[in-house]
């Protein structure tokens, strides 16, 4: 029964708690709670498995802590009064002074969830309102339930694991006398102002757009003073952490409710010291505000954290000023300050006569089948930006061995062709990059050097540099010109980071066409292009400096069948698994609701029918070339409509 109750007790176990309790364990404090469930045998188990207990790093922030196991009760609120007892740890006038402060309660709120795996994370107050707006405070640690940072540190909605968009409102009552499903005072979240990082305070800043936001807490002008009389407003939940005896006593099994928990300051903010107090919270306290009772119900603090018998411990009112009003942490500051990318050559710009050679993609190029441009959906169609001279190919930008179509309301290509002669192929070594501007169309719809300063943040070729470096008689300077051609900014896409991490495969896949060409020396034709979601979808594509940062992006690479005669097509992914969701969600797959989960960045090879559905794109021919349109398992599967999706782990998996 011991290994039963270990094992069931491992698995409810966060790292953080993990370690806190291997801790306890060694210092011989652990919660009656806790040691009642398990034997002495089984928690030295817990204290010495290494192999499962991961060590904590920095605060125990999903602590929430009773401090004083008598005389700090954590008063009810009705109607938006608090409901007195007997307050004897605390001077005469404890009544009068908390009475005085309850205009504050209804400026206070449960952060609940949607398409998360919690429907509720913590407690948010109203710091600041004007016009129809409002901005709330809470604790990283919650909004992270159901948001995360992106790679320029705005925040941005996750996805659950059904694929849905996450989002969050903020429940203004929630009382022990609320009726269920009432949601009148619930105020959707518009948006994450500021999500802190790991490395800085405890603090997010979530965005209201509504008529009837309570009215904003005051922040104080000093922060908290030793021993000074404060309160916690929040929603304290159940929570095992803590130990049940003292839970029982003090909430009487009434839990997930408003309360107002008076206490004093034990420590202050400053020289390595935390803020600390008494009051009584548990799970539910996050993002609490800590009000002075002797300074007029201003904010002094945000609870974020407690250890169990010890101190409940807070944000201070000086950082949470800082953060309100618009400054940002050091980190933050560098991610558009010091960490910009080095300066190299300065954008240049080529007038439309420095094109009028260029011939572009050559769908004759394979010459015994012909390589047509696949075509865009009708809203993509119609927002590509139109050259000029026109070209006989609609809103082709031509170049050296390649061509490609851009829009010009993204702002970035839709779609690349390039023709690879692998026995014609010359190397060209890569110098100081310089990238131009394209004067055939208008230069206020390109991209340019400002909105790649992140370092985190590439100017990714869809054409790569390499591919199109070949020449028809000898003659290095037309290698050398399409080598320079790749290095216009509507050849670009702003890759971020995340999806940097996850390239080898794909930078492999297109290394391995590159070097079979030359190898072998055939032709190929190779499309590339971003994942571009419709409004339908509701996705957004991330923007970082005022670039859009696609999250997923395709290939199709062409060439000729083993018989030298028809067209052999093979379709790629770089993704998470997004666009895969989708196809699945579309077709009614049960496998996008159950337990379907966006991995890491991995590349996949599709079938080009599944690419065309899931993109909009029109393949056309290239739909019956595809050798996996012809195998007994793709037969099967489209039986049964089900995708045809191959996750390449090695290139030995890739099948050109």
């Amino acid at each position: 029964m011991d290994e039963e109750r270990l094992e069931s007790v491992k698995r409810r176990l966060t790292p953080e708690l993990r370690e806190t309790i291997r801790r306890k364990v060694e210092e011989g404090r652990l919660p009656p709670a806790l040691q009642g469930a398990m034997s002495n045998a089984a928690l030295s188990t817990v204290a010495q498995d290494k192999a499962t207990l991961e060590s904590a790093v920095g605060s125990v922030a999903a602590l929430e802590a009773i401090v004083q196991r008598y005389g700090r009760p954590p008063l009810l609120v009705r109607n938006q009064k608090v409901v007195l007892e007997p307050l004897t740890e605390f001077p005469a006038d404890i009544d009068v002074k908390i009475k005085a402060q309850e205009r504050w309660i209804p400026s206070v709120g449960r952060i609940e969830f949607f398409n998360a795996s919690m429907s509720w994370g913590g407690t948010g107050w109203v710091v600041d309102r004007a016009n129809g707006s409002g901005l709330v405070v809470t604790n990283r640690h919650v909004a992270k339930i159901v948001a995360r940072r992106a790679a320029g540190g705005q925040a941005v909605f996750l996805r659950s694991l059904s694929g849905a968009r996450c989002g969050a409102a903020i429940d203004f009552n929630e009382e022990i006398d609320s009726k269920a499903g009432d949601t009148s005072a619930t105020v959707r979240v518009s948006g994450i102002e500021y999500l802190a990082d790991d490395f800085s305070a405890d603090v997010a800043l979530l965005r209201l757009t509504a008529p009837d936001i309570p009215t904003p807490l005051e922040l104080s002008e000093r922060p908290a003073a030793p021993g000074e009389l404060v309160a916690l407003i929040g929603y304290p939940a159940y929570d095992s952490r803590n130990d049940d005896s003292d839970q029982a006593r003090y909430f009487r099994d009434l839990y997930e409710v408003k309360r107002f928990a008076p206490g004093r300051v034990m420590q202050v903010l400053g020289d390595g010291a935390q803020l600390t107090y008494d009051c009584t919270s548990l799970g539910g306290n996050s993002g609490s505000p800590v009000i002075s009772l002797d300074n007029d119900g201003k904010v002094v603090g945000l609870h974020f954290s407690g250890v169990y018998g010890k101190q409940n411990t807070a944000v201070g009112v000086v950082t949470l000023k800082a953060l309100v009003a618009g400054e940002r942490p050091v980190g933050d500051r560098l991610l558009s300050r010091n960490e910009t990318r080095a300066e190299g050559k300065a954008d240049g710009r080529h007038a439309a006569g420095h094109f009028k050679d260029r011939k572009g993609f050559d769908t004759d190029f394979l010459e015994k089948a012909k390589t047509p441009w696949p075509g865009l959906p009708a809203g993509l169609n119609e927002a590509l930006a139109k050259p000029q001279p026109e070209p006989e190919e609609p809103n082709e930008l031509r170049y050296t061995h390649f061509g490609l179509k851009y829009s010009g309301e993204h702002r970035m290509p839709l779609i690349t062709a390039v023709n690879i002669d692998g026995a014609r192929s010359v190397r060209i070594k890569r110098e100081a990059d310089q990238w131009f501007l394209d004067g055939r169309i208008d230069e206020k719809i390109q991209l340019k050097a400002a909105n790649f300063k992140d370092l985190k943040i590439d100017r990714g070729h869809m054409v790569r540099r390499e591919d199109p470096n070949w020449s028809t008689n000898g003659d290095e300077s037309e290698a050398q010109l399409a080598n320079d051609d790749t290095f216009h900014y509507v050849n670009a896409c702003a890759q971020h980071s995340a999806l940097n991490q996850g390239k080898t495969l794909w930078q492999g896949l297109e290394n391995y066409i590159l070097d079979s060409a030359r190898t072998h020396g055939f032709r190929a034709c190779v499309f590339t292009g971003p994942v571009v979601p419709s409004a339908d979808d509701g996705e957004d594509l991330i923007e970082i400096d005022g670039a859009l940062a696609p999250i997923e992006f395709w290939k199709l690479v062409v060439t000729l069948d083993a018989e030298g005669a028809g067209l052999h097509a093979t379709a790629y992914l770089l993704s998470q698994g997004q666009l895969i969701r989708k196809l699945m969600e579309d077709r009614s797959r049960t496998e996008a609701l159950e337990g379907f989960t966006l991995g890491a960045y991995r590349t996949f090879q599709l079938s080009v029918k599944d690419l065309a559905e899931a993109t909009g794109y029109d393949f056309g021919v290239y739909v019956d070339a595809d050798p996996l349109a012809h195998t007994a398992e793709t037969r099967e599967a489209l039986k049964s409509d089900e995708p045809v999706v191959l996750s390449i782990e090695s290139l030995a998996d890739i099948q050109l």
